[in-house]
């Protein structure tokens, strides 16, 4: 029998897609299981307040572009909805890694997942997700879990190298915020001691060029053409576009402020980078066509955005050694 009480759980289709939504008292949480494990809504249900960013485009069934002629360029962007997604095993630009071609965000946040319940009680509900990457040799799991009385989701991933072979990898969680949770003004807050690395190249055209050569103290980041960004206030729309990375974590944790408060706790260990991506509306053409106010944040094995092999040759790439399984450990909890 169905609960529609304490915590409780129902599958069914986005779509056309496999969709799985976990609930209790204060929160409703949708995970796509039929698209990379996509979690689509995170709402905090006092305040009505939905903290994923979703892009004007919505939903799109990733396995469309196979219809025609596959593309290994964009098929991330193209399909983004907007959301959190599981990145891994390339993170940012196509890449090339020991022969196998890798496309943006490359691969499962594509892929179709397995989805297996749990649990389900009153107490709490459950479901596990797993994938197994075509071009290398990876599986990955992860249980996404909610308690009933909580606002916070609890995620335990495992990545698995299944061959005898060492291995590299960009394991990263595409988070981003937006409407009507994200506010100019609103404040980001991390631990003391992050300092920042900036991108050398703006995003897009006539974008704000961050000066190379850091890295600087949080919040405060010199840019070119003199004056100071505070990266820890969200901006107005029309901002330019920006990415830039933050490190030194003792504690992976971050909060922001919004129509709520919301933490996300992470093994900083394992992801010791947190990007840092705006886009406020100044781009104008592909993909974003001026619609488009967010910001990421978005803790990352590796860096920059270049790819795989950029991360590889520059020595901030996850090795797995054969058969070697890393596990890491996530909480995101609204604080209102």
């Amino acid at each position: 029998m169905r609960r529609n009480w304490a915590a409780r759980l129902r599958q069914g289709t986005i779509e056309g897609l496999a969709a799985v939504t976990l609930e209790n008292e204060r929160l409703r949480v949708t995970v796509l299981p039929g698209k990379g494990g996509d979690v689509v809504e995170f709402l905090h249900k006092p305040t009505d307040t939905d903290l994923v960013w979703l892009t004007p485009r919505g939903l799109r069934d990733p396995r469309e572009h196979l219809q025609g002629a596959p593309d290994d360029v964009a098929p991330f962007i193209d399909h983004y909805e907007g959301g959190w997604q599981d990145v891994f095993p390339n993170g940012g630009a196509p890449s090339e890694y020991r022969g196998a071609r890798l496309a943006q965000h490359g691969e499962v946040a594509g892929l179709p997942w397995e989805c297996a319940v749990v649990a389900d009680s009153p107490e709490e509900v459950a479901v596990r997700l797993s994938v197994r990457t075509r071009r290398l040799p990876y599986r990955m799991e992860k249980v996404v879990r909610l308690r009933s009385g909580t606002a916070a989701l609890e995620i335990e991933a495992r990545a698995t190298n299944e061959s005898g072979l060492p291995l590299h990898a960009m394991w990263g969680q595409h988070i981003v915020y937006g409407l009507p949770f994200l506010r100019p003004g609103g404040r980001i807050r991390l631990p003391d001691g992050v300092t920042v690395i900036p991108h050398e190249t703006p995003i897009a055209p006539g974008g704000r060029r961050v000066k190379a050569g850091g890295p600087w103290r949080w919040p405060v980041v010199p840019a070119d053409g003199g004056g100071e960004v505070d990266l820890s206030v969200v901006p107005e729309r029309g901002q330019p576009s920006d990415i830039v990375y933050l490190t030194g974590f003792d504690e992976g944790w971050y909060e922001i402020t919004g129509a709520v408060g919301f933490r996300v706790e992470w093994d900083a260990t394992l992801l010791p980078y947190l990007w840092m991506w705006q886009e406020l509306g100044a781009t104008t053409g592909y993909p974003w066509w001026g619609q488009a106010y967010t910001v990421g944040l978005e803790p990352f094995a590796g860096m920059p955005t270049d790819g795989l092999a950029a991360a590889v040759d520059n020595g901030t790439a996850m090795e797995l050694g054969p058969y070697e399984t890393k596990v890491l450990k996530m909480r995101a909890e609204v604080v209102a």
